[in-house]
């Protein structure tokens, strides 16, 4: 029996933290083996707002590093570059030729980035995120999608978007499925709990960054908001702390319930010291496996990713052409 395929990937951007390992790429590492798994490095995505050349080349090579460090196996997934695929790019166009401005005006990550630069002046790369977005995935026959919360609106403009050229060519694109796992739960800042914890944010207190040293990432817990009182409970009266827990929970594998009961006679000392362990623990021979890949090994696994993918895309870019009249 075929596996069904699931595709994904990350923007290399900012820095990677550990919301993005237990929101996306822990749940990645399980999935591949029961799907056949394509995940990408979006970096196409992410010049859609300014970026320095040379760090984006280096951002771009550490995003595949996490990937293969955190257990991502070139054996059972294909790893590649989005841009090493122009099809990618040439899909992305004939889709925005069947796109509606007004949906895509309403997507929630447009609105939001460009009420932030001023609508004058946000990219028409940043309006156009989401037809990307859905040419990544409808390029390769992806049946199922691994999102988080806030990613669900881009697969349901991605389903649109397939029905809409299916209807207009002919059957040609499968509709994928949205796939949000509890192990895919939001991660919220330290500093603010109820903000998703994000790479771009203002303050380095927000998140903990995945090569964050161990003297770094003890500071950031400590200084963690944490709500009224002391008691330590998992309630949705107490984000901040609803928020370490999850935290712990996901790194420790213990649910929530068993860390109220290991703390119910301590108060927010011992737990936010334990918390900082239990993150130092993973993420110390985490770091030490990312040393241990050479750049050689990295773009070595890159290409042949890309070269294993490339079959897939190309065949369904020319059958797409080929329906429209230009191939």
């Amino acid at each position: 029996m075929n596996k069904k395929r699931i595709f994904s990937g990350i923007k290399p951007s900012g820095n990677l933290h550990i919301g993005n390992y237990l929101g996306a790429i822990k749940n990645w590492v399980k999935l591949q083996d029961e799907f056949e798994s394509i995940f990408c490095v979006v970096n196409l995505h992410a010049i859609t707002v300014s970026q320095d050349p040379e760090l984006l080349k280096k951002r771009t090579i550490e995003i595949a590093r996490v990937y293969l460090a955190a257990g991502i196996d070139p054996k059972k997934s294909s790893i590649f570059i989005q841009s090493h695929l122009p099809e990618h790019v040439e899909l992305c166009w004939i889709l925005n030729t069947i796109a509606k401005m007004g949906e895509i005006e309403r997507m929630t990550q447009y609105k939001d980035k460009s009420q932030k630069e001023g609508r004058e002046s946000a990219s028409v790369g940043l309006f156009d995120y989401p037809i990307l977005m859905a040419a990544d995935i409808l390029l390769y026959d992806t049946q199922v999608v691994p999102v988080g919360e806030d990613q669900f609106q881009h697969v349901e403009i991605t389903r649109t978007l397939a029905k809409r050229f299916n209807q207009r060519f002919g059957e040609t694109f499968i509709l994928p499925e949205a796939f949000m796992t509890k192990e895919g739960m939001r991660i919220m800042g330290l500093n603010d709990p109820l903000k998703k914890m994000s790479k771009s944010a203002a303050s380095a207190y927000n998140y903990i960054g995945l090569l964050d040293d161990t003297d770094t990432i003890r500071k950031k817990i400590k200084k963690a908001v944490t709500d009224s009182g002391s008691e330590i409970k998992y309630s949705e009266d107490k984000p901040a702390l609803q928020n370490l827990i999850n935290i712990y929970s996901s790194f420790s594998e213990k649910k929530p319930k068993e860390i109220e009961k290991i703390y119910e006679d301590k108060g927010y000392a011992d737990f936010k010291n334990d918390l900082a362990e239990v993150i130092i623990n993973f993420l110390i021979p985490f770091q030490e496996r990312m040393a241990g890949l050479s750049d050689e090994k990295v773009f070595k696994i890159l290409w042949d990713g890309a070269e294993k993918v490339r079959p897939i895309a190309k065949k369904k870019l020319d059958e797409v052409k080929k329906k429209v009249g230009i191939g």
